[in-house]
Parts: C-alpha cells; sequence; structure tokens
C-alpha cells in the first residue's frame, strides 16, 4: 500500500512507537503463550486498526499520548481474534506461514489470545476516558456474538444475506469502527465528528470483508497472505457463495459436501461461483461500502489526515480491480 508510507511520513514517531510496543506486549507473559503471540505479530500485516487510531486523532491535532496506547489496544485484539479464529476454523496458515496453533497447539493459542486481550483492557482501561472502555466491553461483544452466528451457520447452511452482514458488521467492521470513533474521542473531536468517524470505520470494515470474501476465489496467495478457497473448505458461507446459490439452488449439494470434507466438491463449487459473474456484483458492493465511507469523513475537519484516512480506505477497496 503506497499510502502507507505517506501516513508513516505523517506519523512516524507515533507508528514506530506503536510498533515496539506491540513487540514488548506480545512478549510479556508466559510461555509459549508470548512465542505464539510473538510469532503471529511477526508474520507482518497491514497494521490498517492502529492506523487508523492514530489518523482519526490527528483528524483533530497532533495525536495525544493516548492515541498510541489505544493503537496498540486495537492491534492487540485483532490478533486476539486471529490466534481465537484459527482455532476455531482448524486454521493451517496464515500471512503464508504456519499458524500458531499448528505449531504450539489449540490450548497455547486459546491462552495467548486471552493475554492480549488482558493486556488490551488494561491498557485501556489505563489510558483512556471511561466511555472509551464502555465502548470496547460492547465492541468486545459484537465480535463474540458475530463469531457464534457464524460458528451456528457450520451445523445449519443459512445462506441468507441478512446473517452474512450481522455477522461482517460484527466480526470485521465493529473493531474498525471502534479504532477510528476512539481515536477521535481521545483526541478531543465533538461527538458528531467521533460518531461520523465510527460510521467510517464501519463502512471501510464491510468493504474490507467483501474483498476478502472476492479474494478468496480469485486472489493470489503471495500477495494476500491466504490460501486460495480458504474460507469455503472452512465452511465459511461468503457472499460471492451465498449470492451463487441463490442463482443455482442445486450448487447446495455440493456445498455440503465441502463442509464434509470433500476437496473435488470445493473445486467445483469454485468454478461455479466464478462461473456466474457474482464475484463482480461483490465487488460492486465493496466499491458502494468504500463510497459510503467517504461519505461519512465529510463531517470531519478537512486535512491531511483526513485525506489519507479516504486514501486507505480507497487503496484497501482496491486489493480485487
Amino acid at each position: 500500500m503506497d499510502r502507507i508510507a505517506e501516513v508513516r511520513a505523517l506519523l512516524g514517531e507515533d507508528i514506530e512507537a506503536v510498533d515496539r510496543e506491540l513487540a514488548r506486549m506480545t512478549r510479556e507473559g508466559a510461555a509459549p503463550a508470548t512465542d505464539s503471540a510473538t510469532h503471529l505479530l511477526e508474520a507482518g500485516g497491514k497494521r490498517v486498526r492502529p492506523l487508523t487510531v492514530l489518523l482519526a486523532a490527528a483528524c483533530f491535532g497532533a495525536p495525544p499520548a493516548g492515541a498510541r496506547d489505544l493503537a496498540v489496544v486495537a492491534e492487540l485484539i485483532h490478533l486476539a481474534t486471529l490466534l481465537h479464529d484459527d482455532v476455531i476454523d482448524d486454521g493451517q496458515e496464515r500471512r503464508g506461514r504456519p499458524t500458531p496453533r499448528r505449531l504450539w497447539g489449540n490450548a497455547v493459542s486459546v491462552l495467548a489470545g486471552d493475554l492480549l486481550l488482558t493486556h488490551a483492557l488494561e491498557r485501556t482501561s489505563a489510558a483512556a476516558p471511561a466511555p472509551v472502555l464502555a465502548d470496547l466491553f460492547a465492541t468486545l461483544r459484537l465480535l463474540v456474538d458475530g463469531e457464534v452466528v457464524q460458528l451456528r451457520g457450520r451445523t445449519q447452511l443459512d445462506p441468507s444475506e441478512d446473517v452474512y452482514f450481522r455477522i461482517v458488521r460484527d466480526k470485521t467492521a465493529s473493531l474498525f469502527a471502534w479504532s477510528a470513533r476512539s481515536g477521535a474521542t481521545v483526541a478531543g473531536a465533538p461527538p458528531e465528528a467521533a460518531r461520523a468517524l465510527g460510521d467510517f470505520g464501519v463502512h471501510v470494515g464491510v468493504a474490507f470483508q467483501l474483498v476478502d470474501d472476492v479474494l478468496d476465489y480469485a486472489g493470489d496467495p503471495r500477495e494476500t497472505g491466504k490460501a486460495v478457497l480458504g474460507d469455503l473448505l472452512e465452511g465459511k458461507l461468503t457472499l460471492p457463495l451465498i449470492r451463487a446459490l441463490a442463482a443455482k439452488p442445486a450448487l447446495a449439494a455440493d456445498v455440503e459436501a465441502v463442509r464434509a470434507g470433500d476437496r473435488r466438491a470445493a473445486s467445483r463449487v469454485a468454478d461455479a461461483v466464478r462461473g456466474s459473474g457474482v464475484c463482480d456484483s461483490v465487488r460492486s458492493l465493496a466499491r458502494d461500502e468504500t463510497a459510503r465511507a467517504l461519505g461519512a469523513l465529510e463531517a470531519v475537519p478537512a486535512g491531511r489526515a483526513r485525506d489519507l484516512l479516504g486514501a486507505i480506505a480507497r487503496e484497501l477497496a482496491s486489493r480485487i480491480d
């Protein structure tokens, strides 16, 4: 992402401080939980959520020290959810490396995620106003609810777009929204501007997930860091598959076979999804969500930080162009 270099030029010291603190926090605790957390951190990632916190704060002046703390929190929570997700999904690879659960086992991966969540809550309690902590608790509840609803779909096929979008808003968009909203709040933004940035985060999060869904069928693993058909083989009903099922209900038999572990059926499903044209409709929807995110930014003071938030949103959507 070219814009990340521009963000680092604007907020270089803040970003370096966040990176150092993340490295320290993943090592703080008992091994092998710390080994598991450090392995995931060192696999890389775009750090979009910490950047969102810092840029949201920078829209209202130089980011205060508390913004760095919340940027660390946003990434700690994201890492914790990845550690837990890989256990739930029997994940084998992430960002081109073996998942921590493969190296240290499921129990260690779960405990490593719990450790990072503990660090995140302690830091938020110490560094942020009480409303930001309350907002974080509400966000964590959404994260858990979204995971439970998605897990429920493993035992009963429910190709409903309403259910899909609830999962996306809860599991993905809620943390983007908290990142933007909390950065603004800790920087002293007016409530209406903080709410607008929360809306921005929701739309960016939805667009981000829609793009990921398309990349599951059309992405290059060397660029995305995730295996093609990974979501399908884990039994997840993503939007391209939901829309392909709506167009061709007979595909449900192959989907059930995939959920039972049939990899040959996965190839047939993937071919059907790619040939149906639904990926193009999901691409269009991702662009629409990005446009809504950019519209929400109109309520935020103009400046370099706002421009960069918009640029990051556009680049996240451009991964499927």
